[in-house]
This record gives C-alpha cells, sequence and structure tokens, in this order.
C-alpha cells in the first residue's frame, strides 16, 4: 500500500490519482477536445523510491455533444522512504489503475462523469467523479461543481517472504466537494479561483510506518510501536490563478493555493509558470513551486514514552516540511500533413526536480547510539527527479 501527502509529486496517492482535481481552465464555449490517443511513460527516483509509470489513454467524440475516455495506467514501486525503513518493510509492489469518463454538452453546460478502479495486494480504490461547467455572460465566465467518492479497502502484507498474504485492516471513505470559476478579464488576461473541501473516514494510517518512543532498555535508546490515527479527517484548500498571453504569443501564468485540515496542517503553495511557442512547432515550458506545510498536531518525531497521547504519528508527510520544484517541458509537433487517420501528432518530455527539508523529521536509519543519542540524529532532507514522456496522436 502507498499513501502519499498532497505536495507529493507523483500520482501514487491514497486515491490513486482517481480523485480528479477541479482545475480552472480558459473560459469560453463548451467544446469537446479533439480525438486521440497517448502513450505515457514516467519514472520517478528520490528518497529511496524508484516507482515507473505507464500508461494508454484513448479518446473518442460520437458527435460534438458526447465523448468518452478509456485510460490504463501500471505503475510499479521499489524500495521504501525512510520512515518504512525504520520498521524494516521495503516495498515491491505493482497498482493497476482502470478508468472510463464520459461528456456530454447541452447548450454551455458541459457535463463529465467517470469511475475509476485502482487495485494493488493490499490496497483497492473505487471513485467515482461528476461535474458540470456552466457558460455565462456572453462566455466570459465559467463556473464549475464537482463532486468525487472514493472508497477504499485498506490491508498490510504479512511480511512473508514468500507469497505475502495480505491482512485487511478495516475501510476508509472520502467524498470531496468542488467548486470553481473563471472570468476572461481583458483580452489577455485571464483569473479564476478554486474550492475544494475533502472529508475522510475510517482506516487513515499508514500500517507501514511507526512511532517512536524513549526507552533505555532498549539498545537504540528508542522502541518502535504502531501509529494511531483520528478515524476522520477533514480538509479546504483554496487556489487563486491568473494567466496573461503575452504579445509574442508566450503565456505566463502565477497561483497560489492555501490548505488548512482538521489534524492541525497548514499548507502554502506558490507557482510560477512560462510557456513559449517556437514556429508552430515546438512548445517550451518553465515553471517554479515552492510548498510549505507545518506538522499535525499529533505528530512527533519521538516521544516521551509508549502510549503518552490517544493518537500517536512518525509519517513524514505529518511533519513540518517545505519542497522546491523547477521544471522543464518542451513539446514537438510533428506529422504536419497527417498520417492514415491521424491528423498530427505531438511528442513531450516533462523533467522535474523537487528537494525536499523536513524540520522535525530525522534520519535514523544509519544514525545510531552511541554517537547521536534519539532526538539529536541529522533532520532528514533529499532530491527527486521526475522524467515523463508521452506521444499523442489527433484523429
Amino acid at each position: 500500500m502507498r499513501r502519499a501527502p498532497a505536495n507529493f509529486p507523483v500520482a501514487a496517492a491514497r486515491r490513486a490519482a482517481a480523485t480528479l482535481a477541479l482545475l480552472v481552465g480558459v473560459a469560453g464555449a463548451a467544446v469537446l477536445p479533439d480525438d486521440r490517443a497517448d502513450v505515457f511513460y514516467s519514472d520517478y527516483r528520490g528518497g529511496g523510491m524508484d516507482i515507473t509509470g505507464e500508461s494508454v489513454l484513448v479518446r473518442k467524440k460520437f458527435s460534438e455533444q458526447f465523448a468518452v475516455e478509456g485510460n490504463y495506467f501500471v505503475d510499479k514501486v521499489s524500495g521504501a522512504s525512510v520512515d518504512v525503513l525504520s520498521n524494516a518493510s521495503v516495498i515491491r509492489d505493482e497498482r493497476k489503475q482502470k478508468s472510463l469518463s464520459v461528456e456530454f454538452i447541452h447548450d454551455k453546460t458541459q457535463y463529465n462523469l467517470s469511475y475509476t478502479q485502482s487495485a494493488e495486494r493490499d490496497y483497492i480504490s473505487n471513485t467515482t467523479h461528476f461535474s458540470l461547467s456552466q457558460d455565462m455572460f456572453g462566455d466570459l465566465t465559467t463556473v464549475t461543481l464537482g463532486f468525487t467518492d472514493t472508497r477504499d479497502k485498506v490491508g498490510e502484507n504479512d511480511g512473508t517472504a514468500f507469497q505475502p498474504r495480505v491482512v485487511w485492516l478495516g475501510h476508509a471513505t472520502s467524498r470531496s466537494y468542488e467548486a470553481g470559476i473563471s472570468q476572461i478579464l481583458t483580452k489577455n488576461l485571464i483569473a479564476g479561483a478554486t474550492l475544494e473541501v475533502i472529508t475522510d473516514q475510517g482506516y487513515l494510517a499508514n500500517p507501514y510506518r511507526s512511532i517512536r518512543y524513549l526507552d533505555p532498555t532498549n539498545a537504540l535508546g528508542y522502541s518502535l510501536a504502531s501509529q494511531v490515527y483520528p478515524n476522520t479527517h477533514t480538509s479546504t484548500a483554496v487556489e487563486g490563478r491568473i494567466k496573461y498571453y503575452l504579445p509574442w504569443r508566450a503565456a505566463a501564468s502565477a497561483s497560489y493555493r492555501y490548505y488548512s485540515d482538521t489534524w492541525g496542517i497548514r499548507g502554502n503553495t506558490v507557482e510560477l509558470d512560462y510557456t513559449h511557442p517556437i514556429s508552430n512547432v515546438w512548445i517550451l515550458e518553465g515553471r517554479v513551486r515552492y510548498y510549505e506545510q507545518n506538522q499535525a498536531n499529533f505528530y512527533a518525531d519521538l516521544y516521551p514514552f509508549a502510549n503518552a497521547f490517544n493518537f500517536e504519528a512518525r509519517d513524514r508527510n505529518l511533519a513540518a516540511s517545505t519542497n522546491q520544484t523547477i521544471g522543464l517541458k518542451a513539446t514537438y509537433a510533428f506529422l504536419p500533413d497527417g498520417w492514415r487517420v491521424f491528423k498530427r501528432g505531438t511528442v513531450t518530455a516533462d523533467l522535474s526536480h523537487v528537494q525536499f527539508k523536513y524540520s522535525d523529521f530525522r534520519d535514523i536509519k544509519d544514525y545510531k547510539l552511541p554517537a547521536f543519542r534519539p532526538g539529536t540524529e541529522p533532520l532528514y532532507q533529499y532530491g527527486a527527479n521526475i522524467y515523463q514522456i508521452y506521444l499523442s496522436m489527433f484523429y
């Protein structure tokens, strides 16, 4: 089972990329995208984790009002993050995700309904999503509403080296309510805002991570114990975005996102993007992103004794941290005259580097007594590289 924080750059989160985020796009009359077929590959390396992903997507319009899209995605993970290694557990797993969505346009309203099923050995997730977008005021304003329902079954491998068995621990449910608005302010300037509220309930902990507490009877100076999470969690995120089209056909955008939840975490994200086309053949993009958050109320790197509090966690995703991302993307358009059934094609390469730093989570894997007393180990930090490449054929 894999869980990831909200700021994690890889789509291996508990909703397994099935929760469709409400994105504020360009306002305008509702038009279905072109038919296309995509082949996608991604590679993530950092923090002791290697994750590769492969995906195939096919989209088909049956009329100017109705379209269907199918997607099949497989990712494989090996290794383990530093907080999982503290519990002597190494992950080797594969996740398979299937999704089907339909879109329908009636007058100035666009409807979207999708279903996603994601499965790995110890985690099964089923997600249903519905959204609608309404153009108004001469197509200068677009209002979007969405709802997502996710139902998960959570388990844990029993640690058997050969043919491991899964011990099922419980269920979790999640409901997301989304609202957004985008507005064309001038011929060159678009602004938008989104609001998302998510409620989680059920088994929300990660069984592969442990807390640690001071224990003078242990040669390490501490002992490990299971995490204990609340059974409910509500989070709220608000994001504002502006996009300005420059005279030389380029575009610059900026966004700010504020996140808060009932576990005490507050997060801030700032992102800047720039897009530059060259000769109708190349599109070059660059982005920088900064994220920061404080720790959860019940998080601690080291507890004073066993069962110190009702809720206890040492998941680095709940620790105080910052990360900075820099990314470059290049898209090349080929087949200008088409080929057989295809009207055109594009190939895209995307490279990102993320640097993570933690201010209250310590690296205990290689730092032991007597050189380091519990609680004095170095603060953890690491870098990750993300490579993505995909081919799109439009027909």
